[in-house]
């Protein structure tokens, strides 16, 4: 074991390491290296308590992610880079290929859409009795089905806004641009729930003409496109942690009676 450091520290360290990315073994390797000069690989093994076997891969490792670097002697030995130079190298080299991973997700996520939907789309030609009712309870489909349908709403968009958000209607670009193209907002809010960043917001909201009230509370959140499809957000009452499960419709019936239910809620609201 490392002589340089307590054994206390040795372990706090070891376990800060591999919460980081290195594994045990790089972990406990390069700890030994930054209290010594420089090892041999075995010498180091016997020292890190790693497997002869693995010490060779192990030392590859922690040289490629910059925590090790060769010393070509008679024979080659390893040192450990300064953590100041080692830790935040290894952490932007991380984070640029998750980055690039991601854009290349993306990009294949697309297309693999677009070809899913196709199916997708052919297999339900047929409309079954409910098809126009989904169940979503997880929040980014939730927030994509509410952009979706806020990008195509053509005459009104209304809406019961109270926390938390799927998507935040006072972030959200996509309510400016119904707006700004004739579409008929309004915006009921549940009072209290508004911090001065909201209040500031809303005023531009106003200025670009859309209606503004406040509740004193609502049953539900809802948003209303058109009278004729929205999402409707009930708080689980049995999770002790505030769930919402949404309703995606697009029934005009249901449409209709979720108007109703708007005005009368709208109605009987303060001004903003």
């Amino acid at each position: 074991m490392n002589e340089e450091l307590p054994a206390i520290d040795f372990q706090r360290f070891w376990r800060r390491l591999q919460q980081i990315g290195l594994n045990a073994y790089e972990a406990r390797s390069y700890l030994v290296l930054v209290g010594h000069p420089r090892f041999k690989a075995l010498e180091l093994a016997a020292r890190a308590h790693v497997p002869r076997q693995k010490i060779y891969e192990v030392l590859d490792s922690l040289v490629e992610k910059g925590f090790a670097q060769v010393v070509q002697e008679k024979t080659k030995l390893f040192s450990a880079v300064e953590p100041s130079l080692a830790i935040p190298g290894y952490l932007a080299r991380k984070r640029n290929q998750l980055e690039h991973e991601l854009t290349e997700q993306g990009r294949m996520a697309a297309g693999l859409t677009e070809d899913l939907n196709t199916a997708y789309c052919e297999v339900k030609g047929g409309r079954g009795t409910l098809d126009f009712l989904q169940i979503v309870s997880e929040p980014t489909q939730t927030a994509t089905q509410y952009r979706r349908m806020l990008a195509e709403v053509q005459r009104e968009y209304l809406e019961f806004s109270r926390p938390p958000y799927a998507v935040d209607p006072l972030d959200e670009q996509l309510v400016r641009e119904a707006r700004g193209r004739g579409v008929a907002c309004r915006l009921l809010l549940e009072a209290g729930a508004l911090n001065e960043d909201h209040r500031q917001r809303l005023g531009e909201y106003q200025a670009a003409g859309v209606e503004i009230r406040q509740a004193v509370s609502l049953p539900m959140k809802l948003a209303l496109f058109d009278s004729s499809q929205g999402l409707i957000a009930l708080l689980d009452p049995v999770i002790t942690k505030p769930t919402w499960t949404s309703v995606v419709f697009n029934h005009p019936g249901l449409g209709e009676a979720m108007r109703g239910l708007f005005e009368g809620h709208w109605n009987r609201a303060q001004n903003f």
